[in-house]
């Protein structure tokens, strides 16, 4: 074969190649770094939802990973008529509700105050401070609080019996103190690493809007409310949709580092009841049913919340 005619077969394969192909073949180290992620996601995500035939079917040890016979909705009505359920229902939306309403604006907030400073080394002094917390573990922030909060030689309560003359106060065992705790530990620990967020979508906005916007007279809080938020809004909505669907799940750990039989009124969430019938009542077929009927509400929530965004702004995650 000569030269013109491996040319001319090199050229035919060529053409046969779909546009798929040809974009891999392109691209194949961005593919290959998927991989991991992929995997991640099919293990730990996509596999375990079989699991959740065991809220139809009755577990029992070493009778197979799927039960030992269909029950139906037998759990669901079980767990529908437990007092316990909903009260973990209504302590997790409580908490959710709060977490939302005060965590949610506070780094939109906290990202244009920042993105308006122009010393450019005292705004990266800041970012880097506000963001350090979020890499400190939950256990960690729990053990600082209960220092810090410690009736005998907590700072706050010596400071209270100093200045005011106040009795000592064990604030992790109070209930009416447990969920503000829980919130304002959130607005510490999250605030400056959601602000990224927020920052990047700023630092995207055209330069031009703002030049513009500056020749038509516009002072600096003009700017922010007429050219930075409308510039942002879909960042800012697609944010909105995600925390909206993760309402019920507040994650169990720091409830359970916090948890005392004293604050268990407002304490035990969704999350710690399947934990506790789960694996120490060894009820699977029960906390399974709890799991799977949270989930489909977040994912109500996810499609609520974003058909709402779509009416509304026409933003939305699809």
């Amino acid at each position: 074969m000569d030269l013109r005619e491996k040319q001319n077969v090199d050229v035919n394969v060529i053409k046969r190649r779909s546009p798929l192909q040809k974009h891999i073949r392109r691209y194949w180290q961005l593919y290959a770094m998927m991989v991991l992620p992929i995997l991640y996601f099919i293990i730990f995500k996509y596999l375990p939802m079989f699991g959740n035939v065991l809220a139809f079917r009755r577990y029992r040890p070493g009778m197979g990973p799927f039960g030992a016979k269909w029950v139906g909705f037998k759990y669901f009505e079980t767990f529908l008529k437990d007092p316990a359920f909903w009260r973990a229902f209504r302590n997790t939306f409580t908490i959710s509700l709060m977490n939302l309403i005060i965590n949610f604006p506070i780094p939109i907030i906290f990202a244009i105050l920042l993105n308006e400073v122009r010393n450019v080394r005292f705004k990266k002094v800041i970012q880097t401070v506000s963001y350090m917390p979020r890499f400190i573990s939950t256990v960690v922030v729990i053990a600082i609080l209960s220092e810090l909060l410690s009736p005998s030689s907590g700072l706050l309560n010596i400071f209270l019996q100093n200045v005011f003359g106040m009795k000592p106060i064990y604030f992790m065992n109070e209930p009416e103190y447990f969920r503000w705790l829980y919130v304002l530990t959130d607005t510490w620990q999250f605030t400056g690493w959601t602000a990224i967020i927020y920052l990047a979508a700023i630092t995207g906005i055209n330069s031009d809007l703002f030049e513009a916007a500056q020749i038509d007279g516009a002072n600096r809080f003009q700017q922010i409310t007429h050219v930075t938020i409308p510039s942002i809004l879909p960042t800012i909505m697609v944010m909105l949709i995600l925390n909206v669907g993760r309402m019920l799940s507040l994650g169990f750990e720091k409830v359970l580092l916090m948890y005392t039989p004293s604050n268990s009124q407002v304490s035990d969430i969704i999350d710690t009841l399947v934990y506790r019938i789960g694996l120490y009542n060894q009820n699977y077929s029960y906390a399974t049913a709890i799991g799977l009927f949270t989930g489909i509400i977040g994912v109500v929530l996810v499609s609520s919340s974003n058909a709402i965004s779509k009416k509304l702004t026409g933003d939305g995650i699809y």
